[in-house]
């Protein structure tokens, strides 16, 4: 099986965590996924195109749900399918051109699946807790700011 190579060393819990607060903001507010995202180990952003700005009592419901999915302790498992598989169930606007036939699907337990090449931790249970650190909206774009303690 023949995969793209990937450049970068993504620090394990946080982008598992970015999976989770994807899933679980398409959840709450029927978007897409983060437009734009930033992981690092210390602290991340992720943006989102939003309406309306969340209120306070929406931001604080991310936090929890997403606190609450790490608690689950969900296995992370990898799957791999063709392109072909994947179209239809997965948006494959963001492969990269020239992408390999040969995709993989990260899944965190029955909570979210997507199509990535970077490192996850093995189970939820090594992520922390996820906490927002602040967040702004501005033109349509909500950004939060985030670190796992």
């Amino acid at each position: 099986m023949e995969l793209n190579e990937h450049n970068k060393q993504e620090y394990p819990p946080m982008h598992t965590c970015e999976h989770i607060v994807n899933r679980t903001m398409v959840n709450l507010f029927g978007c897409g996924r983060a437009v734009s995202a930033h992981i690092e180990r210390k602290k991340s952003k992720l943006d989102f195109a939003l309406p309306q700005a969340p209120s306070e009592e929406e931001i604080a419901s991310i936090e929890r749900t997403v606190n609450e999915v790490i608690a689950r302790h969900l296995p992370v498992t990898t799957e791999f399918i063709t392109q072909a598989e994947a179209l239809g169930r997965f948006d494959l606007k963001r492969l990269p051109e020239g992408a390999s036939e040969t995709v993989r699907i990260v899944h965190v337990g029955d909570y979210d699946e997507c199509l990535c090449i970077g490192l996850h931790v093995e189970n939820t249970s090594e992520i922390g807790t996820f906490h927002i650190i602040s967040s702004d909206y501005k033109e349509g774009i909500f950004r939060m700011r985030f670190k796992l303690i």
